[in-house]
């Protein structure tokens, strides 16, 4: 079983006249190991999973395997949905295509209890006790929280589950996991706290700004992990300003808009219901990155 943690991309799933734009999205990826990104996260929240079909998604999680062959990039695919037995479909998918592991977010809209999370959670983790397997906790986007507890349960419980991606922008969250299972790999799900996750004991980021930025933030994570705080805080600290501007409306919606006014994509698609941002937005978008150095 593989462990994945490090520097970790969200990466967004571009679209060329309504399509998947395959030959795009193999350049981003690439583009991620270039610059140092540990592992390449394919159809999470940043990828518009929710609105792509399946053989889309599963073509996305392909794709990320392909690239990374051959090189020291990893893939941690998204395998979540609000059906357990979807969830398992994906997973299995995952797992044939050659991943090194996955993550899933917490079933959205049903809103299941803790112990309906842990079934569900066991259940794919028993489908695949043979891959790494993270969970993913963001319950502003899915309307249910993965508990301390729960999380706990699952990673004594399922030899496979060694980490959870928390992106409830809490501290005390992860101090709450890592004083009672130091040995549980919690990545930072939240740009502007990269740098207080790690030091908080956390074993990386899932990113959405290094879409953007991924010599930034690679150097941001490996720093932090390597003890140098200085610089990590340092870097932290310059990327405040984009971490800020690209949530000014939902995710993707804004790092979408910063990939294309940098000329990363040549097409600026999304799937309804999202849409691009107001132009007030896209304008704040293209100030803020004016004073970033963005690598090609």
């Amino acid at each position: 079983m593989t462990i994945v943690t490090g520097a970790t991309t969200a990466i967004i799933t571009p679209f060329r006249n309504g399509k998947l734009d395959e030959q795009t999205y193999a350049k981003l990826i690439q583009r991620q190991i270039d610059n140092g990104i540990d592992a390449i996260c394919p159809v999470g929240t940043t990828g518009e999973s929710a609105t792509l079909s399946h053989d889309e998604h599963k073509r996305c999680i392909e794709i990320a395997v392909e690239v990374c062959k051959n090189t020291n990039a990893k893939v941690l695919a998204g395998a979540g949905s609000n059906s357990t037995q979807e969830a398992v479909e994906i997973a299995k998918h995952a797992q044939k295509c050659g991943v090194d592991a996955i993550f899933s977010v917490s079933p959205y809209y049903n809103k299941p209890s803790q112990e309906g999370l842990y079934q569900h959670y066991k259940t794919i983790a028993n489908a695949v006790p043979d891959l790494g397997f993270m969970l993913y906790n963001v319950p502003g986007r899915t309307g249910v929280d993965i508990l301390a507890s729960t999380v706990i349960r699952l990673f004594d419980d399922c030899s496979n589950i060694y980490g959870v991606k928390e992106a409830t922008g809490s501290l005390e969250r992860a101090t709450e996991l890592l004083s009672q299972r130091p040995d549980l790999k919690v990545l930072s799900g939240d740009d502007a706290i990269d740098f207080a996750m790690i030091a908080n004991g956390g074993a990386g980021i899932t990113s959405v700004t290094s879409n953007l930025l991924p010599d930034m933030k690679s150097q941001l994570v490996h720093s932090a992990l390597k003890g140098d705080f200085k610089t990590a805080l340092d870097l932290n600290n310059k990327l405040y300003p984009i971490n800020q501007v690209l949530f000014c409306e939902s995710n993707p919606i804004p790092i979408k808009a910063a990939m294309y006014i940098a000329g990363l994509t040549e097409t600026l698609e999304y799937r309804l219901p999202l849409v691009a941002p107001s132009i007030e937005n896209m304008k704040k978008i293209e100030n803020i990155m004016d004073n970033y150095s963005i690598v090609k």
